[in-house]
């Protein structure tokens, strides 16, 4: 499957409704689709245009930005390997880009202050990310299962990270938490196992399954 014509008929976009189309190259939303469900497109490693009609009055793709959005709440919720984050955009939605094992690098601008559970979850090819000092929430697996990222960036904004944030960031070779953080929860930096430095404040409560399967990780506190 390398393209599909959605008809007007359609209002609702399932759950994984086009999960592991990986020769799928472009989606075209329509004027009648009012709902589309978390990992809609999961998967879609091929997929570089995303399109929503103009006359849709939930969802856009503003600035030919190649991601969906929602319209009010100005979340992405779904994006691609060539998608550029309109700067108008406050969050990065549930599983947004969950799967896109092609998407390589992204930039995140300062007006999003949320970044969803499993948002990049999976994205296999992503190397390194900047968060912005902007974004206050990390969801938990956000970054799980991202085997090529090997540097990130946590802004002083950040208080918590969250349950399975890093699971299995196998590539990921250091990290320092900023003082702002207070918790990183469970199984956080599981399977990183090319992890050898962590710089975390004294305040910091460290679960104790946070950095399991870490075998070679020397823990600093400052």
């Amino acid at each position: 499957l390398t393209s599909i014509t959605i008809p007007q008929s359609v209002t609702k976009i399932g759950k994984y409704a086009f999960s592991g189309c990986s020769s799928l190259t472009s989606i075209s939303i329509p004027e009648s689709v009012t709902e589309i469900g978390n990992d809609a497109f999961y998967g879609c490693s091929s997929l570089t245009s995303i399109t929503v009609s103009k006359d849709n009055k939930v969802y856009d793709s503003r600035e030919d930005c190649n991601a969906i959005i929602h319209t009010e709440s100005n979340t992405l919720i779904s994006g691609c390997k060539n998608t550029i984050i309109p700067p108008s955009v406050t969050e990065i939605g549930s599983s947004a880009f969950s799967g896109c094992s092609s998407l390589t690098s992204i930039s995140i601008p300062s007006s999003v202050t949320k970044i969803g559970k499993y948002a990049f979850s999976h994205c296999s090819s992503l190397t390194s990310i900047s968060i912005p000092e902007s974004v206050t929430e990390i969801g938990y697996n956000a970054f799980r299962g991202c085997s090529s990222l090997t540097s990130i960036t946590i802004p002083p904004s950040v208080t918590e990270i969250g349950e399975e944030t890093f699971y299995d960031c196998s590539s990921l070779t250091s990290i320092t938490i900023p003082p702002s953080v207070t918790k990183i929860g469970w199984y956080a930096f599981y399977g990183c196992s090319s992890l050898t430095e962590v710089r975390i404040p004294n305040g910091c409560n460290v679960d104790k399954s946070a950095f399991w399967d870490c075998p070679n990780v020397q823990i600093i506190r400052y």
